[in-house]
């Protein structure tokens, strides 16, 4: 959609939020504005961003701060310096394995890549005047909110499960969030929030269901051209629960190759935990929604999505790509955690998830007969792969790595 003619406000109407693209319904195409209190269209369907002009001139970012707002033409907000803390264009780095390059999203001023959705929301909740804010989460989304909301002098409530790492809740409180703590599952949590989400004055400021957020974490892949010499890698693996990282990178990639900035997408290959993993399940019997999940217990929490309200779509955009979604174990995980420590890179869990998998493809230590795996070990094994380290092990301590 992006790229297209925004759709333009009636005439005579002025609000906070002029000048802003608006929402608009992915299911029915009903539109909404981005200054009201809509976060989910009235038919059920998810709301995107409506279509802006998006027009990055290569040329134009010699000089420009090293951000994730050096990419302001694509991005449907302009940056605030009293909220950004400076966020974006994170390391590439070499890893162990040739052609395999790590991107370390987990040095983000609150230690994940949720801060570059989280800082687009905020700008757009300080724009709008906004008064009190509401988040979900299983833990970066809530630390990442509750930073960049403390920064635009919002406050800012954070619902997450009881059983999130401590060290998330503590940066939490440290922000000053009013932090929640939902008895039961992820899913638990959406729903508590999702019965909150219309109090009034409140916006529900959803990485989830608020498609800005979207539009700041597609500067990951934005990065990702510019720091391969503006080209795009063959492969880029990314671990998946709600999907935010996935459409992210599928927006960024549509949008360099529909400019005329990129030849071809990269193939994605998404990753998700075992004891979790309704996408992955979903590949695998070719369903075109996520496969009910259980939502079992596993070390990797920020992925364990039993039912990603964006499922569809992912599955859309990483089918798109020629890509897959493979599942691996906590055993994997921990293993794959450990080895990132010994080459100098403290990851939480869920951060590991993609590294076990490239570890497995190349490896030969997977499935032979799994036609999501055999799709994945052609991809994981291609010339360059890029593979996002985006939640510090602080975050999760646990043993130092094991």
């Amino acid at each position: 959609m992006d790229g297209e003619q925004r759709p333009e406000r009636a005439a005579g109407v002025n609000s906070p939020g002029d000048g802003l693209p608006d929402l608009v319904c992915a299911r029915c195409g009903a539109l909404h504005p981005v200054a009201g209190p809509a976060w989910r269209c009235p038919c059920g369907g998810i709301l995107d961003v409506a279509p802006f002009p998006v027009a990055l001139d290569p040329g134009a970012l010699t000089g420009r701060p090293a951000t994730m707002w050096r990419y302001a033409e694509a991005l449907p907000i302009r940056v605030d310096p009293r909220v950004s803390l400076g966020e974006g264009m994170s390391p590439l780095v070499e890893s162990v394995l040739p052609g395999v390059r790590w991107k370390l999203d987990f040095l983000m001023p609150t230690l994940s890549f949720k801060d570059r959705g989280a800082v687009v929301l905020a700008t757009l909740a300080r724009r709008l005047g906004v008064r009190a804010a509401l988040v979900d989460s299983s833990g970066n989304a809530g630390t990442a909110a509750a930073a960049y909301f403390a920064r635009a002098g919002i406050p800012c409530r954070v619902l997450v499960p009881a059983a999130t790492s401590p060290a998330k809740l503590a940066q939490m409180r440290a922000h000053r969030a009013a932090v929640t703590l939902v008895p039961g599952s992820r899913a638990d949590t959406s729903a508590a929030a999702v019965a909150a989400a219309d109090e009034p004055g409140v916006m529900y400021a959803s990485h989830v269901f608020h498609p800005y957020f979207l539009h700041g974490v597609k500067t990951y892949g934005y990065e990702i051209w510019e720091q391969y010499g503006r080209t795009l890698p063959d492969t880029v693996v990314v671990p998946v629960g709600n999907g935010t990282l996935v459409l992210g990178c599928h927006l960024a990639f549509s949008e360099l190759v529909a400019a005329g900035l990129a030849e071809r997408m990269p193939v994605i290959v998404a990753v998700q935990a075992s004891a979790c993993s309704p996408l992955a399940r979903a590949v695998e019997q070719g369903a075109d929604a996520p496969v009910a999940a259980d939502g079992g217990a596993t070390i990797a929490e920020g992925i364990a999505i039993a039912a990603p309200p964006r499922g569809e779509q992912i599955l859309r955009a990483v089918r798109a790509t020629g890509g897959t979604i493979v599942a691996v174990t906590d055993e994997q995980v921990a293993a794959a955690r450990t080895e990132l420590a010994a080459e100098g890179l403290f990851v939480e869990p869920t951060s590991a998830v993609c590294w076990a998998a490239v570890r497995a493809a190349r490896t030969g230590t997977t499935d032979a007969d799994h036609p999501a795996w055999a799709a994945a070990r052609t991809a994981l094994g291609a010339a360059e792969v890029v593979v996002p380290l985006c939640g510090a092990g602080l975050k999760s301590p646990g043993d130092g790595g094991a």
